[in-house]
């Protein structure tokens, strides 16, 4: 994430996504994935007032990540849920100009851009590239590929993970895990989990664990082997990622 002076600006103006838009300004566009493909990149152009609205459908459990690069340093993007009057997953003048998160629900999600008040009362105009990405298996299909989690096994309140945290990473040749990646994970019977790392630049990484088998996206290859409590895996030659067995299995 990058912190600049429009980020503090931000601050002290009025961030687009509320109520103080007027309908009329908003232009509603399908955001459209090509077969296959798990991630969409759309170019546009703002002036003034006007708010274009993306809307993608995805299902609870997956993960969106949306990054946008603009001309405009007061040119924003919000993330709103599906039924949203205005609240937002993301706020883009506060957060920045990447996000990723868990959705939390089955249905339209908005991904909505503008041009910050100061700016539009200018009529100033932007252009921007705009790519969203949609990875992960729903909550119900994870649970239905991996079984039932253990009674007593609760979620973290407000996503679809049974545990959150950070594990060691690494993104190169080399296999020694030197950073930090943020994870949820979700558990089914023992031995079966499907695990949600978010390395830093905004990749996405899903790891299926059943049994003594590690897998991931389909085209990914994967290596994996066990010492002692701990998984080391490696992805495509280039991601390294260490998951202690506990996180697979709980408790």
């Amino acid at each position: 994430m990058k912190v600049s002076f429009r980020h503090l600006l931000a601050g002290f103006v009025l961030a687009a996504g509320t109520s103080a838009f007027a309908a009329s300004a908003i232009t509603s566009k399908p955001l459209q994935f090509a077969k296959g493909a798990s991630s969409a990149t759309v170019k546009g152009t703002l002036k003034g007032d006007r708010i274009i609205d993306y809307k993608v459908r995805a299902r609870a459990g997956q993960t969106m990540s949306a990054a946008m690069k603009t001309s405009n340093p007061s040119n924003y993007f919000n993330v709103m849920p599906p039924g949203s009057s205005g609240e937002a997953l993301f706020t883009g003048s506060s957060g920045g100009d990447e996000w990723t998160g868990p959705l939390p629900a089955d249905g339209e999600y908005t991904v909505r851009v503008y041009l910050m008040r100061n700016a539009a009362r200018r009529n100033e105009s932007a252009r921007y590239t705009l790519t969203v990405g949609i990875t992960g298996a729903a909550t119900g299909a994870a649970a239905s590929a991996l079984g039932a989690a253990p009674a007593g096994d609760a979620k973290v309140k407000g996503t679809p993970y049974h545990a959150t945290g950070q594990v060691p990473c690494s993104l190169g040749e080399a296999a020694a895990a030197s950073a930090q990646c943020t994870f949820g994970v979700i558990r089914g019977k023992p031995g079966y989990a499907e695990v949600h790392v978010t390395p830093a630049g905004g990749l996405k990484r899903v790891l299926t664990f059943a049994g003594p088998k590690v897998s991931s996206e389909a085209g990914s290859k994967v290596k994996a082997g066990k010492q002692g409590d701990t998984w080391s895996i490696e992805v495509n030659d280039y991601e390294h990622y260490q998951i202690p067995e506990a996180m697979i299995f709980g408790g």
